[in-house]
């Protein structure tokens, strides 16, 4: 899996489109592509239609983005698993950096506000999710208000990164020492 970091992005919701890392960066392998940027979703991109039929903004002045793409299924349980498992593991390096996040499903939250959003989808060719965490917002909880410096985002981003591919890699290691159940 390729792990990318690209600076000086904004995301609209057209990065969930498939093949949308090979356009950008000629990645053809399973990847996560990460960056910091706006967020504005415009009705057009919106994939979740409960979002789509309430009219709901989804926008942000200042968001770290990764966009996942795996081309091994286009099973949606299976795009739903791995978006939970990241968002666990987003959740899991906070906490250990010392911040009180509570995860629900696919989304983080900082004493009952949401710091993240989050879609998971398929195509024809691949399973994509989309995951973003405020660094600076006007409602919504944020990376700067619980007091996380600016001069660590980066890392943070590729510590989070690193961590799934460093877990996907893992699972693929054991798929090739686990012996299959005999049928009875």
């Amino acid at each position: 899996m390729e792990c990318i970091y690209l600076n000086n992005r904004n995301y609209d919701g057209s990065q969930i489109s498939s093949l949308w890392a090979y356009n950008v960066a000629g990645v053809q392998d399973d990847s996560i592509i990460y960056f910091r940027g706006t967020c504005n979703v415009e009705i057009s991109h919106m994939i979740d239609l409960e979002d789509k039929r309430e009219n709901e903004a989804i926008y942000s002045s200042d968001m770290i983005h990764f966009i996942i793409e795996h081309f091994d299924s286009t099973k949606l349980k299976l795009v739903y698993s791995r978006q939970r498992l990241f968002a666990s593991i987003v959740s899991e390096i906070l906490i250990d950096k010392g911040f009180n996040i509570k995860r629900e499903g696919d989304d983080l939250f900082i004493n009952n506000k949401k710091l993240s959003v989050s879609i998971a989808s398929t195509s024809a060719v691949s399973q994509k999710i989309h995951f973003g965490i405020n660094v600076i917002h006007d409602y919504y909880a944020d990376l700067k208000s619980i007091g996380f410096e600016e001069c660590k985002i980066e890392q943070l981003m590729y510590e989070i990164a690193e961590s799934y591919v460093n877990e996907l890699d893992d699972i693929e290691k054991d798929l090739r020492k686990s012996k299959p159940l005999d049928v009875i």
